[in-house]
């Protein structure tokens, strides 16, 4: 049995959980959140947990097991606490700003960046280089983030660009003038 797909998933307090066929419905103050699963497994509300189990020992079935269970628990604490990264913008002259529904990004191209920030997505900016993403879908969190890291990579000789704050670049030694 998956060690992941056996354990219960405990629902928080503020969260309703409610099973239909095929899928499962979270509600709770920050939003909705419907999870679709595969018939391979099924999904259970047992006192004040959520158990996926499966229906025999296939080989899908099993690797689904883990993946149905995981996803209702990040969807729980999604709903819950929610999810945030956090970037760290290096460089001399870049930053970064929100204006309205846009996060403006000054990154040394002739024009800035202007990113429009998703429904259901909050970014903050403390002095213009740390930008942190906040959202109750832990995947669209980290997609933002891919996105707006994409706009300048951190590079290897100066350190500059976009990185996570949790990231370390190696740096590489430049050019030496032999003479």
């Amino acid at each position: 049995m998956s060690r992941i797909g056996r354990l219960p998933v405990k629902i928080p307090k503020g969260v309703k959980v409610s099973v239909q066929q095929g899928s499962v419905l979270l509600e709770s103050s920050k939003g909705k959140v419907t999870q679709a699963y595969d018939p391979e497994v099924a999904v259970k509300v047992e006192g004040d947990s959520v158990v996926v189990t499966r229906a025999d020992d296939s080989r899908k079935a099993k690797s689904l097991h883990g993946l149905y269970r995981n996803l209702l628990k990040n969807a729980l604490i999604g709903l819950s606490d929610g999810f945030s990264k956090t970037l760290i913008i290096s460089g001399v002259g870049y930053k970064a700003e929100v204006k309205g529904k846009a996060l403006v990004l000054t990154l040394g191209y002739s024009t800035p960046i202007e990113y429009p920030i998703p429904e259901g997505i909050t970014i903050d900016v403390d002095q213009n280089v740390k930008v942190t993403v906040k959202g109750t879908d832990r995947q669209r969190v980290g997609q933002i983030c891919s996105e707006i890291r994409s706009f300048r990579v951190v590079e290897p000789y100066k350190g500059k660009g976009i990185k996570y704050d949790t990231e370390y670049v190696r740096r590489k030694v430049g050019k030496s003038g032999i003479k």
